[in-house]
């Protein structure tokens, strides 16, 4: 069954696509690389990460301790009820919060976790063009870090919030 109108603006190839093109994940990073810069966003970060990059995920600000992420939305991100899924909502929290723990200055060794638990809170449903998460470390340890993230659509609805317990990788 298909929705009636249009449900959001943007359009992405779907995943069977990207299965099919191995090369289509890399244009993808480089146009969402390309298109932070053209924004004004200042210097545009690399995800590394396959999985986030696939979807159209994004940094636009990334410094010691916070994140902001970006995902424009699209037709196969929204569920039965044609509202964002909560899985992909959760993807975001998990990206935020890990990646609030994760930032290295330009030249320094990367850093990697995984994550340890991720609590979520769904406060509100919707459809919109665009989810960006902000995720800030609130204490850090040797090996573990704990953070939180709040996920907005188009910058004016909260729609859910989580918490997160992160272990780094050595």
């Amino acid at each position: 069954m298909q929705a009636e109108g249009p449900v959001c603006e943007i359009q992405i190839v779907g995943n069977t696509q990207i299965a099919q093109k191995g090369g289509l994940i890399k244009q993808r990073k480089n146009q969402a690389m390309d298109a932070a810069m053209a924004a004004g966003k200042g210097e545009a970060y690399d995800l590394d990460n396959p999985a986030l990059e696939s979807i159209g995920v994004r940094i636009t600000h990334w410094r010691d301790d916070y994140v902001e992420l970006e995902l424009p939305l699209a037709p196969n991100m929204l569920n039965r009820s044609r509202v964002v899924h909560g899985g992909t909502i959760c993807t975001l929290l998990d990206a935020a919060t890990g990646y609030a723990g994760l930032y290295a200055a330009p030249g320094e060794t990367p850093r990697h976790a995984v994550t340890l638990s991720l609590t979520s809170n769904f406060l509100s449903n919707g459809t919109g063009k665009l989810l960006t998460a902000k995720g800030m470390v609130d204490r850090r340890g040797r090996s573990i870090f704990f953070s939180r993230a709040e996920v907005w659509l188009d910058g004016e609805l909260l729609v859910a919030t989580g918490v997160a317990t992160m272990k780094y990788l050595k």
